[in-house]
């Protein structure tokens, strides 16, 4: 079978999409697949159709999978377009994935994640993995997702949605501390904690950076948790404990921070239990398919869900591959189980 891993993009999020995707191409390919990882924004320049058709191999490529904790803005991708082009689609990027039987979509954030690239690759009739258009949008956007949990019954914070024209007026609904974050974004990049009226101010002007709306939230003070579902699965849970500061960027990303990921012993099977049902409660009714995260707080109030994941990061510091992991499944099979998952789900004869 030949796989086309997509990866880079125009994101903030495009150096882990970088990491995510190589790593999974090598992954592939330890599996048997004929995999070509292309940069969907750089695109294959020049390249003639049997080059296009040599990419693709078998043979595991030499990878560097450390991750810059730098934020890429719009300037900085857009300088390394050698053509000076902005298109999302880089040159022959869309000729490559037609020659696959399937894409798997190693993007995240923004173009990755909202449903764009899914929409251009349904019409051009190119299988892919994840989710579909509608459901990648819905999830990336944090208020309409939330409200859409809420009509389900969902338990998540309560939340307000500031559009920048609004941002000089807004009354909070309730106290600080409050956490701040674009309204369609990822790896908690433009995410903030304020804890007062002072840096409220400058957070939600930083935060208007990288969106014109952003979601305020009321702190929910509790246990963080993780929980993958694949094909209709979900796993085990995941804590996510951080000594030092809160589960941002760097502590996300970055090797060597003071984050530490732990397969809970003392969570209660019934917790557990519900927490596996609330997952695939929400997976549903975000309409998400094939594989996605759904994260939690867990408080003596109960379980919240924070939000979903459409395209869950696969860096050596990812959630969904340590999860897996807990559950005694390989990382290399986890990657074959969710093209696998979505070959069947589409009814592809390959």
């Amino acid at each position: 079978m030949k796989i086309v891993v997509l990866a880079g993009g125009r994101s903030t999020e495009r150096n882990v999409s970088l990491s995510s995707s190589a790593k999974v191409a090598n992954a592939l390919r330890r599996k048997g697949y004929e995999v070509a990882l292309v940069d969907l924004f750089l695109g294959l320049p020049d390249a003639t159709d049997s080059q296009l058709n040599a990419l693709f191999t078998s043979e595991e490529q030499a990878i560097d999978l450390n991750i810059s904790d730098e934020i890429m803005t719009d300037d900085v991708i857009n300088a390394l377009r050698p053509d000076g082009s902005t298109q999302l689609f880089g040159p022959n990027v869309l000729k490559i994935a037609g020659l696959a039987d399937i894409v798997w979509i190693g993007l995240h954030g923004g173009d990755g994640e909202n449903g764009k690239v899914q929409a251009v690759l349904d019409l051009n009739n190119i299988a892919y993995t994840g989710s579909g258009p509608l459901a990648s949008g819905i999830t990336m956007d944090k208020s309409v997702s939330k409200q859409i949990m809420l009509y389900n019954g969902i338990q998540t914070a309560r939340f307000i949605n500031l559009n920048r024209a609004d941002a000089a007026n807004v009354t909070l609904p309730f106290e600080f501390p409050v956490v701040i974050k674009p309204a369609n974004g990822g790896s908690s990049v433009g995410m903030y904690i304020s804890k007062d009226e002072a840096s409220f101010k400058a957070d939600l002007a930083a935060a208007f950076e990288f969106d014109d709306d952003v979601v305020i939230e009321e702190y929910i003070k509790g246990r963080e948790f993780s929980m993958a579902v694949v094909n209709g699965r979900a796993l085990s849970a995941i804590e996510i404990i951080v000594n030092d500061g809160w589960y941002d960027f760097e502590h996300k990303f970055v090797s060597g921070n003071t984050t530490q990921f732990v397969t809970p012993p003392d969570i209660p099977e019934a917790v557990h239990d519900e927490m596996k049902q609330i997952a695939l409660k929400t997976f549903k009714a975000l309409g998400l398919s094939n594989y996605g995260r759904i994260d939690f707080f867990w408080n003596d109030n109960g379980l919240y869900v924070i939000e979903g994941n459409s395209l869950p990061g696969m860096t050596p510091l990812s959630l969904m591959p340590q999860e897996a992991e807990a559950d005694g499944i390989s990382y290399e099979d986890l990657c074959d189980s969710i093209v696998q998952g979505q070959v069947k789900q589409l009814g592809l004869s390959i």
